[in-house]
Formats: structure tokens, C-alpha cells, sequence
């Protein structure tokens, strides 16, 4: 049951993802290039964020709890600004090195507890914001749209922030999808897509109908 338990999690969790990589990155060097590069960016960005909540930790006193929670607080909030300052750099290093990236280019009893599913849908979705966010914060920097690169800032602390509600799971899953759905609909109008055509996904959505192919 352990195992059950274990690959449902991971399915849900990193299963849309997989997908996502396996059709719109796989087939590209140059994409799994970015992709490897921007993994290291962020996990450096959480490296220096836990090192700075560990040593805060360590230097106060661990039995004041309101002290130790606000510690916690500030280490979201901190980690949060760190990952976009990176997301920054990281975006100046493209932009300084498209052209050889370019060059590279090919063309009852439950078997699972409530957290444990809770977790995992929101492990899903943070990958997916993380990848609206990418790019609705690479299109600010590029048209000097700061309030679009402020925005990305606000739903990333917003959706860490949500989650100090657990376990009301409910006060945090719930806006992070809603932030998700419309991070998404923005980055697809960013990326070329017409409002016309979300508009018809949308009311297919709604009326539980695909599309009829055309005779």
C-alpha cells in the first residue's frame, strides 16, 4: 500500500509536468538547455534561502515559539524574493547568451491521507506557476513592464503565503489554483494566443462538448 501510495502521489504531483516536458521540451537541445539552467538557478536561490533561515534559527532561542513562527514567516517571505531576484538573473544571463544558445538550437480507510494528497496537488501546481511565472516575468523584463515582474512577486507570495492556512487545505489549494488558472489564460495571451480562442476552450470547458471537427 506504501508503494500505491507513493506512485499516486508522484503521478500527481510531477505527472502534468512530464507530460509538459515530454511534448514541448524533449525534442529540443536548446530547450533542455534553458530548462537545466533554470533548475540550477532555482535550487541555488533555495540553497541560500535555507542557509540564512538555518543559521537564524540557530542564532535565537529555539523555545520562543512566537519568535520561531515569525522565523518561519520571514524564511517563506525571504526564500520567495530570492527565487525572483534569480529568475532576474537568470533572464540577463539569456539574454547575454541567446546567440550561442541559438547556435545549439536543432529546431472508508483511505490508502492516502488527506496531507499526503493535499501535498501533492500542490506540488503540481507550484511547477505549473512556476512555468507561468517564468514567463510572464521574462515578457516584463523584456518590455520594461515592471509592474508585470511585481505582479509575478505578489502571486508568489501570495501562494507561499496561502500556505500557512494548513492544514485548512482548502485556504491554500483553492487561490493557488484560481492563481493558476489565471497566470496560465495570461501567459497563453503573452506567448500569441488569441482571447478568441481561450474564450471557445472556455465555453467547451463549460458545456462538457468538444469540439466537432470540420467536414
Amino acid at each position: 500500500m506504501t508503494l500505491a501510495v507513493f506512485f499516486g502521489c508522484t503521478f500527481i504531483a510531477f505527472g502534468p509536468a512530464l507530460g509538459l516536458f515530454l511534448f514541448t521540451i524533449a525534442r529540443d537541445p536548446l530547450r533542455i538547455i534553458i530548462l537545466i539552467a533554470g533548475a540550477f538557478f532555482w535550487l541555488v536561490s533555495l540553497l541560500l534561502s535555507s542557509l540564512i533561515w538555518f543559521i537564524a534559527v540557530k542564532a535565537s532561542n529555539p523555545q520562543d515559539e512566537p519568535l520561531q513562527k515569525g522565523l518561519l514567516i520571514f524564511g517563506v517571505m525571504f526564500s520567495v524574493l530570492l527565487q525572483e531576484a534569480f529568475r532576474f538573473l537568470y533572464y540577463k544571463l539569456l539574454r547575454k547568451a541567446i546567440e550561442g544558445l541559438v547556435a545549439l538550437s536543432e529546431d472508508g480507510c483511505s490508502p492516502i491521507s488527506i496531507q499526503q494528497m493535499a501535498y501533492a496537488f500542490m506540488t503540481m501546481v507550484l511547477i505549473f506557476l512556476h512555468t507561468f511565472w517564468g514567463i510572464l516575468f521574462f515578457h516584463g523584463c523584456e518590455h520594461r513592464r515592471w509592474w508585470e515582474i511585481m505582479a509575478v512577486v505578489v502571486m508568489h507570495l501570495a501562494v507561499s503565503g496561502s500556505t500557512f492556512c494548513n492544514p485548512l487545505y482548502v485556504g491554500s489549494l483553492v487561490p493557488s489554483y484560481l492563481l493558476m488558472a489565471a497566470a496560465a489564460a495570461w501567459a497563453y495571451l503573452l506567448s500569441g494566443g488569441s482571447a478568441q480562442n481561450l474564450w471557445r476552450f472556455l465555453l467547451c470547458l463549460r458545456s462538457g462538448a468538444s469540439p466537432q471537427p470540420r467536414s
